[in-house]
């Protein structure tokens, strides 16, 4: 480890000129901001989605960072990656199926993970644990006990934990955030987050042979072990609960987490949600429907309304977040915002600017956000600057979305401790965690 440590103290001690950004600057300008020397070296895990965009953002740093390693269950994704990234990966790229054998690497300083959510928490810990900064894509834990294992790891470890809602990262949304705390609308009470989208079928899943580019063991890891059927891989595990985490946690968690992050609120006390699958008779497990309120001591309160498969938009926006307070309203999303009076007639509006914000519902999200979040993953490793995603604050977001689902599969109202985010009712107790394949648990 003597090697690793000492490169990343240089890192971390080097004067860069890079200080910020202009809310203006290109993705081209990225690479001119500062000297090689300074470079972390990425490792990239999850290439078929969001790994994609991390491999982009990394680009566009320039000299700053450089993915020298890929990792996939799924073997045919290096030729792709290499053909998509050509000029920036090609035949020195370290590519691994196998996360344990790249945490060995002692040439790299940092991984992105944009596995599937069962994945999430434990390789970051397993990372963390190997003296590797951590880019971990929301929803940070795949159940609520994960997220205080990755809190108390990164405390323990000391290394940098950035988590994946890059709108905390955007300009307008910092600006806007900062304006309300200082009374831009009033006194804020209620804000709404919505997601609409138009989902089709997964069907019913055959049992077949598991494809010989897949290692299936590996794609499953922690996760209790499942036969194979063919429509979970690549993007419909979302919707089973022993992987995925459901829509409101794939999508509704950023929208959330700018509520609560508008609000000034934690852990609430009260949850209710209700819905169901409406709209298809498959295979599907989660909601494709789903109203889920969050009460806090404050008196505020957030509402969630998920509607996965009907695309219908608010405010003419598929996905959003209102902010409402007792002189006015706000409106954002990724591409900006909007400022309303009491009355309802606009006062401000700041868009982010086509090269800045993310897409609202392919299965990439890329955009310049992702610029922005990266830039500041990169900073805190190099500069020891505040993260604007750190678990902490996060946890407290990805946690609304799992008493979401909580609430829900019991059926019940939540009443929750404010301190700790549990629910006191016993049944609700037991989705606090999960079963884990022997010989996966976390070691925490």
């Amino acid at each position: 480890m003597t090697y690793h440590k000492s490169r990343r103290t240089f890192i971390k001690k080097s004067v860069l000129t890079s200080a910020g950004l202009a809310i203006g600057l290109s993705a081209k300008s990225y690479g001119r901001i500062i000297g090689a020397n300074d470079r972390v070296n990425l490792a990239v895990a999850g290439l078929n989605s969001r790994g994609n965009a991390h491999i982009s953002a990394a680009r566009n740093m320039g000299n700053k960072a450089k993915v020298v390693a890929l990792c996939d269950v799924d073997n045919r994704i290096f030729k792709k990656a290499q053909k998509q990234f050509s000029g920036y990966l090609d035949s020195k790229t370290k590519t691994f199926q196998d996360i344990r054998l790249l945490l060995e690497d002692k040439d790299i300083d940092a991984i992105t993970v944009a596995t599937p959510d069962h994945w999430h928490a434990p390789m970051a810990i397993m990372a963390m644990q190997a003296d590797k900064h951590v880019f971990l894509e929301k929803p940070c834990s795949h159940n609520p006990q994960e997220g205080d294992w990755l809190i108390k790891v990164q405390k323990q470890t000391g290394m940098k934990l950035q988590i994946g809602n890059q709108q905390r990262s955007s300009p307008t949304s910092i600006e806007v955030i900062g304006e309300i705390g200082k009374g831009l609308i009033g006194k804020v009470s209620y804000a709404k987050a919505w997601y609409a989208n138009t989902r089709g079928s997964i069907g019913q899943g055959k049992s077949v042979s598991v494809p010989s580019w897949l290692n299936w063991d590996l794609w499953q890891g922690p996760a209790p072990r499942k036969e194979y059927k063919d429509n979970l891989v690549h993007y419909n595990w979302h919707w089973f609960w022993n992987w995925g985490t459901g829509e409101i946690n794939n999508n509704g968690l950023h929208e959330l987490d700018i509520c609560r992050w508008a609000l000034n609120v934690q852990k609430p006390i009260e949850v209710t949600s209700s819905g169901g699958r409406y709209h298809f008779s498959d295979d599907w497990e989660f909601y494709d429907t789903q109203v889920a309120s969050f009460q806090f001591e404050s008196g505020a309160m957030i509402n969630w309304e998920g509607r996965s498969c009907n695309g219908f938009p608010l405010h003419n926006r598929s996905r959003g977040a209102s902010v409402h307070g007792d002189a006015g309203t706000v409106i954002l999303d990724r591409g900006g915002y909007e400022v309303y009076d009491k009355g309802g007639k606009l006062i401000k509006e700041r868009k982010e600017g086509d090269a800045n914000a993310s897409a609202a519902q392919d299965l990439v999200g890329l955009g310049g956000l992702d610029n922005y979040h990266m830039l500041n993953f990169l900073h805190a490793i190099q500069k020891d600057e505040p993260l604007n995603s750190p678990i902490k604050e996060a946890n407290d977001s990805n946690l609304l979305c799992h008493l979401g689902n909580i609430s829900q599969k019991t059926g019940k109202v939540l009443t929750i401790d404010p301190v700790t985010g549990k629910p006191n009712d016993p049944e609700a107790q037991k989705m606090w965690t999960r079963q884990y394949e022997p010989g996966w648990e976390p070691k925490v």
